[in-house]
């Protein structure tokens, strides 16, 4: 697998605000953490169970983090920097992960920490046909006493294959991977 972090805090980066919601009764935050019924409302749950599987390990109760946004997509859009896998199709997603804790929100170490941590334990696992990267980015926290300045981590992940049957089982083995991975590092 393979597995890269990257810092993304300039002026024109995405960033996050916390909670979110789409304009016009769109997609919307669940907080799964505290919550965990509603994860059945996420569409991309109800299709690809594996995502819904990993949301459900990244917001356990007893670990340190929780999401705010999923998606999950498949394309036969292969870049130059993917062409080493050799394949005509591909099968992605990407999870935006936050610190439950309050403070290690606001510590950009900790989230670097944790970024790095995973590529290094991502990286020794088996070669299969899959990337996972993982970004820090800005979040913006709205609470009582109003907007802070945050981190949050956007995690990519891609599985390759001939078509989207082979690309997406790819991704599901790679997923259940990174799962181990945060499940070993955040106990």
């Amino acid at each position: 697998m393979q597995a890269d972090f990257a810092v993304e805090l300039g002026a024109d980066d995405e960033t996050l605000e916390m909670p979110w919601a789409a304009e016009g009764g769109g997609p919307r935050y669940y907080d799964l953490k505290r919550h965990p019924e509603l994860l059945l409302n996420l569409e991309e749950v109800q299709r690809v169970q594996a995502l819904g599987e990993f949301l459900a390990a990244a917001n356990a109760a007893a670990g340190i983090l929780e999401t705010a946004k999923c998606d999950v997509w498949s394309s036969t859009e292969i870049n130059a920097e993917e062409e080493i896998f050799g394949a005509a199709h591909k099968f992605g997603s990407y999870v935006d992960l936050l610190f439950s804790d309050a403070t290690s929100r606001f510590s950009f170490l900790e989230h670097e920490q944790l970024a790095k941590r995973l590529t290094q334990l991502l990286q020794r696992a088996p070669e299969i046909p899959s990337a996972a990267e993982f970004l820090i980015r800005r979040c913006y926290y709205r609470g009582e006493e109003g907007i802070r300045d945050g981190f949050y981590i956007t995690f990519y992940l891609f599985g390759y294959g001939d078509d989207e049957s082979q690309s997406r089982q790819r991704w599901s083995i790679a997923l259940t991977l990174v799962e181990n991975a945060i499940r070993q590092l955040t106990r």
